[in-house]
């Protein structure tokens, strides 16, 4: 008897953003994915590691698993597994073959659930810029395959009944007799004027549209190069996209980013460079670990009430200082009279995150700023905990050391560089280069083979630092730093990348 239950979840279109909080739920619960071409690789990285993650799409016209073997799958894994998520790409009821998976859960006894999810025929042509309704246009929209089961002797869409000027069509898995739909269209009664649209990859960074009439949209499709997945959409309200499209005309637009800063610090600055139409490249640069003597991190934490200030120079000081608290069964109480600063926004952002706000966060995130500020809000003799990276610059300690303050330098974490077989190849296929650190510049010459090799590797691309410090590591290795963020964050190197592009739209 069955003593596990399966979700058929709609993974969206592909823009994670569109994945719905009960699907985000369930993945983030799985014991077994069983995942489709169509679904998001963000999408199914939400599972957690420990889940066993099999795909059984179709790529390049490949079928990783007959739709029999699946069915069987699922049954057999919901034996096994308290959560089998069986994800598809857009909604499963939507020509995602979901309702006969359903049929054979129901029969083996197997418990299910479904778990609907924006389907691209809605989502695609919003992202285009195409309403698929409009009181000026078209009142009323039809969904058809472009591609039936080739098991039955003969179509039964009816296209004298689809031929309505008065309806949007859209049409799905269609590339492949796209020419032979279009020319149906125009013998049933379309004019050959009416506005065609091809929406490639609808959602994503890489979504392409073209648009062209009954009578061009093959050769236009056949010249631009679009291919599958695609959909197709009809009617005069394609019309409009050439007052509403908005997706496609950010600054970012279609850019593939390599973002270097360590994995669990890059999702947020990844996730809003999907919102701009970004390709985010995960590529960390270097790891965070532990520092080569942990015993002197351990001993600050245990004698924190000491001090007058603590200084955290970056998210992991604030990480691993709450670590070390926690394992003393201690919480945020321990820091009670006593004082905080933060490097920056980010910084105390992370402060937050455990409750407390930072006393102190200077105009400028760097350490000349924040020990002018300690020097101005400290008192001679002030003893001043800096809770920082075992290989950071001894700056913000010397300017206190002069100032007769007490500072007590504690390495809290090291940063090492990272190893990636495929570092090289994330490289070649992004357009920006971001670097967050001197350490990870370093770390992306280090797995290049050397600062030669890096130079080689970046030429012809935009190179993208947060801040001085960092675009000064950069150019001391040969890198030219095309731009430099105003404000040192990740939302600052945000806006700094989207104004370089908004002021050289053809770069």
């Amino acid at each position: 008897m069955s003593t596990g239950k399966v979700f058929l979840v709609g993974a969206g279109p592909g823009d994670p953003g569109l994945l719905t909080v009960r699907a985000a739920n369930l993945l983030r619960s799985a014991g077994v994915v069983l995942y489709d071409a169509l679904a998001s690789d963000w999408v199914v990285a939400l599972a957690p590691p420990s889940c066993e993650k099999i795909f059984v799409g179709k790529r390049g016209g490949n079928h990783a698993m007959t739709q029999d073997a699946i069915e069987a799958l699922m049954v057999r894994k919901a034996r096994e597994h308290a959560i089998v998520v069986r994800l598809k790409g857009g909604d499963p009821f939507v020509f995602g073959r979901g309702g006969e998976e359903a049929q054979t859960l129901a029969a083996h006894g197997i418990p299910f659930e479904i778990v609907p999810g924006i389907t691209s025929v809605i989502a695609a042509p919003a992202y285009a810029g195409i309403p698929l309704t409009h009181r000026d246009h078209n009142p009323a929209f039809t969904v058809a395959t472009g591609h039936e089961d080739p098991t039955k002797p003969s179509s039964t869409l009816e296209f004298r009944r689809l031929a309505d000027p008065h309806r949007t069509l859209v049409f799905l898995m269609a590339m492949g007799n796209l020419r032979e739909i279009a020319r149906t269209l125009v013998v049933e009664g379309l004019a050959a004027a009416t506005p065609v649209a091809v929406i490639q990859d609808g959602t994503r960074p890489t979504q392409r549209t073209v648009t062209g009439t009954l009578t061009t949209i093959a050769d236009d499709v056949e010249h631009s190069g679009i291919g599958a997945p695609a959909i197709v959409v009809v009617g005069s309200v394609v019309r409009l996209r050439n007052e509403i499209a908005w997706f496609d005309r950010t600054p970012l637009f279609g850019k593939r980013v390599l973002i270097t800063r360590p994995e669990r610090q890059a999702h947020d600055f990844a996730n809003a460079l999907i919102e701009r139409g970004v390709e985010p490249i995960l590529a960390p640069a270097i790891v965070i670990g532990p520092p080569d003597d942990p015993r002197a991190a351990r001993r600050a934490v245990d004698d924190i009430g000491s001090f007058a200030w603590v200084v955290f120079t970056s998210q992991n000081g604030v990480d691993a200082f709450f670590a070390r608290l926690h394992e003393s069964d201690r919480d945020a109480r321990a820091l009670a009279g006593v004082k905080i600063a933060a490097i920056g926004s980010s910084t105390a952002s992370r402060l937050q995150h455990y409750g407390l706000r930072a006393d102190l966060v200077p105009a400028t995130f760097v350490s000349e700023a924040v020990g002018d500020a300690l020097i101005a809000a400290t008192a001679s003799g002030d003893r001043v905990l800096i809770y920082r990276a075992q290989e950071a610059r001894d700056v913000l300690p010397a300017m206190l050391e002069r100032a007769q303050r007490a500072p007590t330098v504690v390495a809290a974490y090291k940063t090492a560089f990272a190893r990636d077989p495929d570092f090289s190849e994330k490289v070649a296929r992004a357009d920006v280069l971001t670097f967050t650190s001197a350490s990870t510049v370093h770390g992306f010459a280090a797995l290049l083979g050397g600062n030669d090799a890096a130079v080689n590797a970046a030429r012809g691309k935009c190179i993208a630092c947060i801040g001085p410090i960092t675009r000064d590591a950069a150019q001391a290795i040969g890198l030219h730093v095309d731009v430099l963020a105003d404000v040192f964050t990740a939302d600052g190197l945000l806006a700094a990348l989207a104004g370089h592009y908004a002021s050289t739209p053809h770069s």
